[in-house]
Order: C-alpha cells, then sequence, then structure tokens
C-alpha cells in the first residue's frame, strides 16, 4: 500500500504564497542544477490527477481531470500501489488530511517572512505526528519529515 504525502515549500512564518499569490518562479533560473533537471524527469514520468472544477483540459503529460475530490477513490488508489502518493496544494492537502487520507507531512522551510499569504497548513487540524527525518542545507533551507498517527 502506498502512503499519500504532503509536500510543500514554505517561508518560515508558514506560507506558501505571498499576499501577491507567489513566490520567485523557478523559471526565473537560466540554468538549472541537476537535482532540477532529475524532478523535471520524475514529473514528466509520474502518474497525476489534478482535481478541478474549471479546467478542461491539462498541458502535462501523464495527467488526467477528477472534477470532485473523493476520499473513496484516493483511498483505493493508496491501496492498489506500491508506490507513494504525493498531494499539491494547501486546499487539496486540507481535504485529505480532514479526511484522514494524508500518512506524511513534508515541508522545506525556506529562511524568509512573508507576512501573510497562503498557509501551508489550515487552520483547525490537529494531529499528533512523529518526526521521521530532518536536514539541514547550505542555503539555510531546513527539510522537515512527520509522519501523522491516527
Amino acid at each position: 500500500m502506498g502512503n499519500l504525502i504532503y509536500s510543500a515549500i514554505a517561508s518560515l512564518d508558514g506560507y506558501i504564497e505571498d499576499k501577491q499569490g507567489g513566490f520567485e518562479s523557478a523559471d526565473a533560473i537560466p540554468d538549472r542544477s541537476p537535482a532540477e533537471r532529475d524532478f523535471t524527469t520524475i514529473w514528466k514520468g509520474a502518474e497525476k490527477i489534478v482535481f478541478s472544477r474549471s479546467l478542461d483540459n491539462v498541458s502535462s503529460a501523464r495527467t488526467r481531470i477528477e472534477r470532485e475530490f473523493d476520499p473513496g477513490s484516493v483511498r483505493r488508489l493508496k491501496t492498489a500501489t506500491d508506490y507513494d502518493i504525493t498531494v499539491s496544494g494547501a486546499e487539496l492537502a486540507e481535504r485529505a488530511i480532514t479526511s484522514g487520507l494524508v500518512d506524511e507531512l513534508q515541508l522545506l522551510t525556506v529562511p524568509i517572512l512573508v507576512g501573510g499569504g497562503k498557509r501551508w497548513l489550515p487552520d483547525g487540524i490537529w494531529s499528533d505526528l512523529e518526526l521521521l527525518d530532518t536536514r539541514r542545507f547550505g542555503n539555510g533551507v531546513v527539510f522537515l519529515r512527520y509522519r501523522v498517527n491516527p
């Protein structure tokens, strides 16, 4: 059975977007690092599901649109695979967390304060977490990995 992992990149004060709607885009980086190239290869090869009521089509290969988030379908998907599955986006993650589907939380904390915007975790969620891993990078970014205990 696969784990459902919510991962995000957030400011130290907990925001994945600032008040204007986003941090610097990775597209602004002219030369891609080997890690970015590896991520691109992994992204292109992964099966993706986009939950959207408004999109008519997607621009990413190996991607399908689902109109409604159905916790039962996600549970069946987790059971049917031996691979980990990720969820992206704060609103979708909130639905997955409150449905009891998320097994791990992974956060890359960037050393910046943005003072407001979209939070990486919603208010009102309480969960017991177990720290699985931490990593500190030379640029001040800290990686935190937690298991969500039922």
